[in-house]
């Protein structure tokens, strides 16, 4: 079973396509990045995949659950890193966590979440009013929000923006240990091209509303290997 599968996916704005019959499926444990230009519709395709908007057509599978059809099973599978913008400013950080706590069903929470929130150094603000934190300590707590219980599929849209060296390095390996310690799967979006090079396995690329290309895990070791190739350079070839 894929833990995840989309056929066919469209999306408009005002009669303005955004989303041109996106299809792409991610097995358990991959860890892929979506990449590509300003306005190519990555956010808008992470946002339908989550639920927050929903398609005109097509279908979303997470697991053997149909976004469409049994909505809350699906999106109980996966978790979205929030908007830092997003963010309920009159809120502790803490009082955040236990808001999506409760929405998850769960008793406390998650000691892995609070392993996050020390390799984030976000510890020591737990008790702060997010209104009142930096735009990287809102983006550190939108990210531990978005994983909270550790759901099968993580859905993060450009997580390491505003992210200090050690806190983009802790992520990035928990990450990486989430997939292969836990089976989880990733999609992150991001135009950190050294990241997606570096650190995945899964590399498409989204262009005007569609996946143009999509490189896997050989062919990414391909480019790694080459002392001319980089995933850049691959990307404006497929680009041109």
């Amino acid at each position: 079973m894929k833990a995840l599968h989309v056929e066919g996916l469209h999306y408009s704005v005002d009669r303005q396509p955004i989303l041109r019959g996106v299809e792409l499926s991610l097995a358990p444990g991959e860890f892929a990045a979506l990449i590509g230009p300003n306005g190519a519709g990555k956010t808008t395709l992470l946002h339908c995949l989550a639920g927050v908007v929903a398609a005109d057509s097509g279908r979303i599978l997470v697991g053997d659950a149909d976004l469409r059809i049994e909505p809350l099973r699906a999106r109980h599978r996966l978790g979205l890193s929030i908007d830092p913008s997003r963010l309920p400013a009159l809120l502790s950080v803490r009082e955040c966590m236990k808001l999506f706590t409760d929405a998850r069903g769960l008793p406390a929470i998650p000691p892995s979440t609070l392993a996050l929130c020390d390799a984030l150094a976000l510890t020591p603000v737990l008790d702060r009013w997010v209104g009142q934190c930096s735009l990287g300590t809102r983006q550190k707590v939108g990210i531990v929000l978005g994983l909270l219980g550790e759901p099968p599929l993580l859905i993060l849209d450009e997580p390491l923006n505003g992210l200090d060296p050690l806190s983009a390095y802790a992520l990035k390996e928990h990450l990486r240990r989430l997939c292969g310690e836990h089976g989880a799967t990733v999609l992150l979006a991001t135009h950190s091209l050294d990241i997606a090079e570096r650190f995945i396995d899964r590399a498409m690329l989204m262009v005007d509303g569609r996946i143009r290309r999509d490189w896997s895990r050989h062919d990414l070791d391909a480019i790694r290997a080459h002392p001319d190739r980089s995933l850049e350079r691959a990307m404006i070839e497929a680009m041109a």
